[in-house]
Order: C-alpha cells, then sequence, then structure tokens
C-alpha cells in the first residue's frame, strides 16, 4: 500500500513530457542524425572527387560532379528542414542545445567510415555530451500552447522582448561599424558574436514561423495573417546575416576555435532569448532551471572537450601524458611546487620517452 502510494506521488510530480516535446525532441535528434551524417558523406564525395580533379582545398569543383558529395548536401538539407521543424513542437532550451548530438554523431561515424581515431579525450567528450543532453530532455520544460500567429506577435511585441531586440541590434551595429574594421581579422569573437546575437533572434523567428506553418497544416490558416509574412521576411534577414558573419569567421580563423566558441555563444544567447520571449521557465521551480543549466553547462564542456582534442594525434596524446607522469615524479622526488617543473623537465622528459620507446 506504502509503495502504491509512493509510486501514485512520484507519478503526480513527474507528468512527463508533453506529445509536442516528444515530436520535438524526435525531430532534434533526427536534425542531429542527419547533419552529423553528411559531414561524413561530403567528406568521402570530396575524397573520392579529390582523385579524378582538382581539390576543393585548391579551389577546384570536381566535388559538383559527385554524387556522394550531393548525396550529403541533400542529408544535411533534410536535417536543416528537421530542426527547422523542431521549434515548432518543443522549446527552444530543448531543441538548441541538442545541437551538440550532431557533433557526436559526426565524431563516431568518422571514427567508424573514414578511420579517424577517436581517443580518449574525445570519448569522454560524447559520454558528457550526451549525459547533459539527457539532463536537459529530462527537465525541459513544456511547450506553450499557441493557437494563433497573433499570439506569437504578441509575444514578439512585449516589452521585454522588445528591449532585448533593440539591445541586440545595437550590440550588432557597435560590432560591425566599430570592431569589425579594427579586429576582424586578429579576434575571433567579434565575428562570431554577430552570428550569435543575430542567431538568437534568427531561432525565434524561425520558431514563430515554424507554428505558423503547423497550425496551416493543422486547419488554422495562418498565411492569411501579416505577421506570418513579417516573420519570414525577418528570417531571411537574419539567416544571410548570420551565414555572412559565420563564413568570415570560417576562413578567417581555424574551425575548431571557431565551432566551439560559436556553439556557446549561440546556444546561450538562444535560450535566453527563448526564456525572454516565450518565458519557458514560467511554471518551473529553482530545482529545474539549475537543472537544466548544470546539463547545458555539461554539454558544453563535453563539446568544448571533443573540438579541442579532435586533432591531437597519438603522439601528441602520448607526450602529453607523459609529461604529466613525469612532472608528478620531479615534484615528488624533488619535493618542487608543480609550477616550478616545467623548466627543469625537458631533459627528464626526453629521458622517460626513450625508455618507453
Amino acid at each position: 500500500m506504502a509503495a502504491s502510494g509512493g509510486t501514485q506521488n512520484f507519478t503526480v510530480s513527474y507528468e512527463g513530457m508533453s506529445s509536442d516535446n516528444v515530436k520535438g525532441l524526435v525531430l532534434a535528434l533526427s536534425s542531429s542524425f542527419f547533419i552529423g551524417a553528411s559531414f561524413i558523406v561530403k567528406k568521402k564525395g570530396l575524397k573520392k572527387a579529390a582523385t579524378t580533379g582538382i581539390r576543393a582545398g585548391n579551389g577546384g569543383y570536381s566535388y559538383l560532379y559527385e554524387p556522394l558529395w550531393w548525396a550529403g548536401m541533400i542529408t544535411m538539407v533534410v536535417g536543416e528542414i528537421a530542426n527547422f521543424a523542431a521549434y515548432a513542437f518543443a522549446p527552444a532550451i530543448l531543441v538548441t542545445p541538442l545541437g551538440a548530438v550532431s557533433i557526436i554523431i559526426s565524431a563516431a561515424l568518422a571514427h567508424v567510415i573514414l578511420r579517424e581515431r577517436l581517443h580518449i579525450f574525445g570519448v569522454v567528450g560524447c559520454i558528457l555530451s550526451v549525459v547533459g543532453s539527457t539532463t536537459i530532455v529530462l527537465h525541459a520544460p513544456q511547450e506553450r500552447q499557441i493557437e494563433s500567429v497573433k499570439e506569437v506577435w504578441d509575444l514578439a511585441t512585449e516589452p521585454g522582448f522588445v528591449v532585448y531586440a533593440v539591445l541586440v541590434i545595437a550590440a550588432v551595429f557597435i560590432i560591425v561599424v566599430h570592431f569589425i574594421p579594427q579586429y576582424g581579422q586578429t579576434h575571433v569573437m567579434v565575428y562570431v558574436g554577430v552570428c550569435s546575437l543575430v542567431g538568437s533572434l534568427s531561432v525565434m523567428g524561425v520558431k514563430a514561423l515554424g507554428i505558423a506553418l503547423k497550425l496551416t497544416f493543422s486547419g488554422m490558416n495562418q498565411l492569411i495573417y501579416p505577421q506570418t509574412w513579417v516573420f519570414a521576411v525577418f528570417v531571411a534577414i537574419c539567416i544571410l546575416t548570420q551565414m555572412n558573419y559565420l563564413n568570415k569567421a570560417l576562413d578567417t580563423f581555424n574551425t575548431a576555435v571557431v565551432s566551439p566558441i560559436y556553439y556557446v555563444m549561440f546556444t546561450s544567447l538562444t535560450i535566453l532569448a527563448s526564456v525572454i520571449m516565450f518565458k519557458d521557465w514560467d511554471g518551473q521551480n529553482p530545482t529545474q532551471i539549475i537543472t537544466e543549466m548544470c546539463g547545458f553547462v555539461t554539454i558544453l564542456s563535453g563539446t568544448f572537450l571533443l573540438h579541442k582534442t579532435k586533432d591531437m594525434t597519438e603522439s601528441m596524446l602520448h607526450h602529453f601524458l607523459v609529461y604529466l607522469i613525469v612532472a608528478r615524479k620531479f615534484q615528488i622526488y624533488h619535493k618542487f611546487p608543480m609550477e616550478c617543473a616545467p623548466r627543469f623537465l625537458s631533459f627528464h622528459v626526453i629521458k622517460e620517452l626513450k625508455a618507453l620507446g
């Protein structure tokens, strides 16, 4: 009887995910799978095209005649469509962080298909991302029930979100006019900042447009409202601006540097924008909110670790571990603090490496 009562209390305290959240979750995970797989398929296509023509990195376009590359592009488009649809069903705080799953899919498939080594740090990064994603999924807020695009328009024109949007636009204008000419080629945060700020607004527009299309397909035509078309134009402008500066960032800086910083800033600002506009945290207690934030930080940690160590070779990893071992031995045998060790370690590291072969 007591057990039955405990089970009943647990059921009351945890209502589970709504059907819309489940749909959004499935679409977001499907999107991550398709996008993650598309990178591998496109890379296979690029490698195959390089054997018969000029490589893309050298200015060649032979990959355009390679069916495998086009298969990768189609896979990516399918993934982006699924991601677009996910925002129509689930809150941004659930959908956006799950973009990290595509990194895990890409790393795992690269290990299996492309024979790219996934070392221990990469495995740990994948595990952290999975744990963080699971935490967010289990504690994500329920999707707000909206019956018309006019309701979304009312949310977008509330003072709180208007202030946020004005601050974002002002910040973007200042960065573009003042900081990019001076620091664009030397500071990665400049281009990435513009992408992330504009991206947070674009996701809100995408969500509004997705809700309008979802309602239209369910029989409530939202295309007759001018707000739907305003959101469509707004999304187009935001995405074009976002892609322009993201391309500049990728062309100027290393992808391994751009990707994790962009993911952190874009996801953080998108969650902030969604909390302000759609009030995702209304009805949630502090414990749920803190748990979601912990899950998000865990994903960030895993993503950062995976990106920063993905190009580390076995030799580099071996040298790094040997350095740590020797440094620890040096501290024990010579009674010096660790921060004093590096200046004395070169000889000892070389000696240890020779001993280990």
